[in-house]
């Protein structure tokens, strides 16, 4: 099998009845912050400051840099929900993740992150084997919702976050368990 090196991993046709993942642009930073600066929304997340402006311009800055991350849009009202976007492709392992996945508390509990996930799995298993997701270790909230999408926990781990090391759930889904 080939590597293939030139990925698109911010491709502009992924939407469903739901949601329109778009490409994230600077431009969209006053709509995506006013989602992200409910405290709530980070509550049991390990950066729970992020609703704050100018921790919020650092973690925008960084998914813009990348080149991987996504406006979530609702396509019934076009309005913003949050964001989300592909992190860490590692072409040897034949993985990618996602994560920084979040949504407005008006989005919460129905169909809409396993939406906007399955969007994002179906075009990651068209380029790779393997999704990876890390989650904070206290964030239960997220690890029950990624675990009813098929993910499975593989082990929990370290990642430094703001500048300290913080405890992680790993969860993956391998292509072929994967129903599309």
């Amino acid at each position: 099998m080939t590597t293939i090196t030139n990925l698109n991993w911010q491709p502009v046709h992924l939407e469903n009845e739901l949601v329109r993942l778009v490409p994230l642009q600077s431009g969209h930073f006053e709509a995506l912050f006013a989602v992200a600066s409910d405290p709530l929304i980070w509550e049991q997340h390990p950066a729970s400051n992020r609703y704050q402006r100018e921790v919020f311009e650092d973690f925008f800055a960084k998914a813009i840099e990348e080149g991987k991350a996504f406006l979530i849009v609702e396509k019934a009202t076009n309005q913003v929900v949050g964001s989300s976007r592909y992190y860490e492709y590692d072409p040897a392992e034949k993985s990618i993740c996602i994560g920084y996945t979040f949504l407005g508390r008006a989005y919460w509990g129905g169909n809409f992150n396993k939406s906007i996930k399955k969007l994002m799995i179906d075009y990651a298993f068209e380029l790779v084997e393997k999704v990876v997701f890390h989650i904070g270790a206290d964030n239960k909230r997220s690890q029950i919702a990624t675990m009813r999408i098929g993910a499975k926990k593989t082990k929990e781990m370290e990642m430094v976050l703001t500048g300290k090391p913080v405890l992680h759930v790993e969860l993956v889904i391998e292509k072929k368990d994967w129903q599309a």
